[in-house]
């Protein structure tokens, strides 16, 4: 296994290991040269743009397509020959994949039906499942046709439940429902996932869904893991520009050093002071939340001059859009200020930003 990615970990609790793990179509590197640990019941997360290589990444994970270098091992064990229905994993695929023509009880448990599980022991056990998934026992009987959007993903996953997978495999399965039933159902994953114990290793493109479930993010970009790490680490140490564009709305500044240990950007007037070796071009990340309308420029480390263009009101915060030239750049408020429609300066300090190299 790959020493690099067991440092830090524990054998007794690594559950998965992809070592070098490509996939290549028709010479095009889809996933490349992935090496990752995944920690027995962890909640682990990929995030990335459509086209970054995840669900491929998943599919392999599955058993669905093979690895065309590289290995994934179970507990030191390689699976890369153990086909999809000998594997531990139950994928939850975002189009459900429920059987229309069947009550929620049947599609709960067909997998115990294959079995050849008796009558009685399966309605008992898909009974505890809907249970474990918030669904009433009158739904038994309901043609699953009849449920809601948020009643049939409780479906697929009871139904994912009864092959008592050691890891559940979740492609963007919340992506098609309407912003409240999906936050609901986040946290309903989260508490389910801890319940549990299980592994689950969850696809999105939503950088909202990532931060709230998951122990860990993976962030991918072009077949690559570009960053690992905690939802903290990855929002207040992204690796590069990518990242931290990629984990939400930012304020970016390119910056180079001007020689007296400040650093000074092309299309802003100034100098600034950025935590930063004093040699190295890069760029100022600011999130929202960190700028701040100053009454003095000496109030902040570093400031600029603009006037406010727009405001938008976020329910508990207003975020408002303050043009600096030709430069927006975007504060978040936990409440609204009047400025009388002149001039601001907003600023920030060296400790609040983020520096990442060019």
């Amino acid at each position: 296994m790959s020493e690099t990615a067991l440092m830090g970990v524990s054998r007794q609790k690594l559950l998965l290991d992809l070592v070098g793990v490509r996939k290549t179509f028709d010479g095009f590197n889809a996933v490349e040269r992935i090496d990752l640990s995944v920690m027995e019941g962890e909640f682990f997360t990929i995030v990335g743009p459509s086209g970054s290589g995840k669900t491929t990444l998943l599919r392999m994970l599955a058993g669905m397509d093979q690895p065309s270098e590289g290995a994934i091992y179970l507990r030191g064990e390689s699976l890369n020959d153990m086909p999809a229905n000998k594997r531990p994993t139950c994928l939850v695929f975002q189009s459900l994949a429920l059987f229309p023509h069947m009550t929620v009880g049947q599609n709960i448990e067909f997998a115990l039906k294959m079995r050849k599980i008796a009558p009685a022991a399966r309605k008992e056990r898909a009974l505890e499942l809907m249970r474990v998934v918030r669904l009433p026992e009158t739904y038994y009987s309901k043609n699953v046709m009849k449920c809601s959007g948020g009643e049939k993903q409780r479906v697929a996953l009871a139904r994912a439940f009864t092959y008592d997978p050691e890891i559940l495999l979740f492609d963007e399965p919340l992506s098609a429902l309407d912003y409240k039933l999906r936050k609901t159902l986040e946290k309903e994953l989260k508490d389910l996932h801890r319940e549990t114990g299980k592994t689950f290793i969850y696809i999105t493109h939503s950088l909202e869904e990532a931060m709230v479930m998951s122990d860990r993010i993976g962030v991918m970009r072009d077949g690559r893991l570009v960053q690992v790490g905690t939802p903290e680490e990855i929002y207040t140490k992204p690796s590069d520009k990518f990242v931290s564009e990629f984990m939400g709305e930012v304020n970016i500044v390119r910056v180079r050093p001007d020689g007296s240990g400040r650093y000074k950007s092309e299309d802003l007037a100034g100098s600034f002071t950025v935590n930063a070796p004093a040699s190295t071009d890069g760029y100022v990340v600011i999130r929202p939340e960190f700028l701040r309308f100053l009454a003095l420029p000496s109030d902040a480390d570093n400031c600029l001059t603009g006037r406010v263009h727009n405001e938008y009101s976020l329910g508990s915060r207003v975020q408002y859009q303050v043009r600096v030239g030709e430069r927006m750049f975007l504060v978040e408020q936990p409440r609204r200020q009047s400025f009388g429609g002149g001039d601001v300066t907003i600023g920030w300090d060296a400790a609040d930003a983020i520096f990442v190299a060019e």
